[in-house]
């Protein structure tokens, strides 16, 4: 299971939101670039970048934090947020995206994240499945669709998507564990679906427990950030696999 911190950014900087919400703001540093070289120095590879200004505004943001992490390290940077025209996507890859992860979009205009899928591959294109109340949330979880989170992953499996960032909104930022019922529910409804959990995650141990649902990744942010999980924890689960 891959290790994936997580990287949020409004106005440049590098904050934690809680369940989304923008007025919980805690800015943890100003320098987004120093947060990825020191996951870099502990021996991750993979980086979860989100442009929350993007989410907000529907447009691309925050895309020179993304250059400058892609370019000053060699971090492999899935990065989300905002992405709603092919414009935008085109400046994400040319930024060093590694990948992208589109959400809203896969909700409200599911033929341009089809036509993204057929032209870049579902090695670059991650599905965002964001629930609330099982529901799928859209516009950076300001609003809530009609979607129901299990059929709306079947859906887009049987059209080619690969990749699947699942959130469960209620636990994003809360440090109450993650949803191990939902990930097993969804690993079990789906035949080859590439799971990646994300939020709520509040301590190493639980860890082990999503690699042995067959997640094949974890994306982790706030428990970073608040110390509960060490760097040094993640440093050696990665070289103990």
């Amino acid at each position: 299971m891959r290790i994936i911190p997580a990287i949020d950014i409004i106005e440049g900087k590098c904050v934690r939101l809680s369940k989304g919400d923008y007025d919980t703001k805690k800015i943890y540093n100003e320098n987004p670039l120093e947060v990825a070289k020191s996951f870099q120095d502990h021996g991750i590879e993979c980086l979860h970048l989100v442009d929350l200004d993007g989410a907000k505004s529907k447009h691309i943001v925050n895309h020179k934090v993304l250059e400058q992490v892609a370019s000053k390290t060699n971090l492999k940077v899935d990065f989300g947020g905002g992405l709603k025209r092919d414009e935008d996507i085109k400046i994400a890859f040319e930024s060093g995206a590694n990948q992208i992860t589109g959400g809203s979009i896969a909700v409200t205009e599911p033929e341009m994240f089809q036509n993204w899928l057929q032209k870049f591959g579902n090695e670059k294109i991650i599905l965002g499945a964001d629930a609330k109340n099982r529901k799928i949330a859209v516009s950076g979880w300001l609003e809530d669709s009609k979607e129901e989170i299990i059929p709306f992953i079947q859906k887009y499996e049987k059209k080619g998507v690969s990749y699947v960032i699942c959130t469960d909104i209620s636990k994003d930022g809360m440090l109450q564990g993650p949803s191990f019922d939902l990930y097993e529910e969804i690993l079990s409804e789906t035949d080859k679906i590439k799971l990646i959990a994300s939020g709520g995650i509040s301590e190493f141990d639980e860890l082990p427990k999503l690699a042995e649902l067959g997640c094949e990744g974890v994306i982790i942010g706030k428990a970073i950030y608040e110390n509960r999980i060490s760097l040094k924890q993640l440093e050696n689960y990665i070289l103990n696999k």
